[in-house]
This record gives C-alpha cells, structure tokens and sequence, in this order.
C-alpha cells in the first residue's frame, strides 16, 4: 500500500496485541503481565507497538492452563519449557510442581471440609 511517497506493508507474519487478546480471551493488561515476567514473548515495532507470533495463541493457552491450576506465576515461568510433542505432552521436568501443588490442594479441601463441618455443629445450635 503506498501512503504518500512511502510504500507501507502490512505486517501478516505477527499479530498484535488486540489481535492475541481476542484469539485468547485474555486481557491486554494480563498478556502485557505474562510478557513482564518472561512467559511471551514480543517484538517491538518502531511506534512501540507490541507484535506477537501467531503461535503466541498456543503459548497463551498453556499459561492458562498452569494458572488455572492455581500453579503461581513462578512455577509457570519454570515449567513452559516441560511442554514436549509439539506440546501435546509434558515431560516430567513438570512433575515434582504438579506432586506438590497436588498435595497443597488435597490439604486445603481437608482444612474445607473441617471449616464446613464446624459451621454445620454451629448451625445446629441455633434456636429456631
């Protein structure tokens, strides 16, 4: 495309930030955060803007999926590299932080299931 004496091309090799939010469903100010702390990566145009490959989609869906597990930022940023297959698969690199974090869950549902078995012997004190 020409503008002005200047011959402009489109960029079809990256996607912007817009364009990584709406493919993701995940906020621009969270993947500016995921790229912050090393988890994407970007590369600047000149204006500053942020371009991300198209397989950013993919890397975005696997930070997700670690967060989603409730797996800290930290540990994220340790265990992406463990994705192997094409990232069908993760190597056991990855297990010893699922092993753990497994156990932390497990003994919040034991402290859960305290808690509400105690609201339930105090319910059944109150008078009617």
């Amino acid at each position: 495309m020409l503008k002005g004496n200047v011959m402009v091309t489109q960029d079809t090799t990256s996607i912007s930030i817009g364009e990584l939010s709406a493919r993701t469903g995940i906020s621009v100010r969270a993947l500016r955060y995921y790229e912050q702390n090393g988890l994407l990566a970007a590369r600047r145009q000149g204006t500053g803007h942020r371009r991300f490959h198209p397989a950013a989609v993919e890397t975005v869906r696997r930070i997700r999926m670690f967060l989603d597990a409730g797996l800290p930022l930290a540990v994220v940023s340790h265990v992406m590299s463990c994705f192997v297959q094409d990232g069908t698969r993760l190597d056991s690199c990855v297990a010893m932080y699922l092993h753990e974090h497994m156990d932390s869950i497990r003994e919040r549902i034991e402290e859960l299931d305290e808690q509400r078995d105690t609201v339930e012997r105090l319910q059944r004190l109150l008078i009617a």
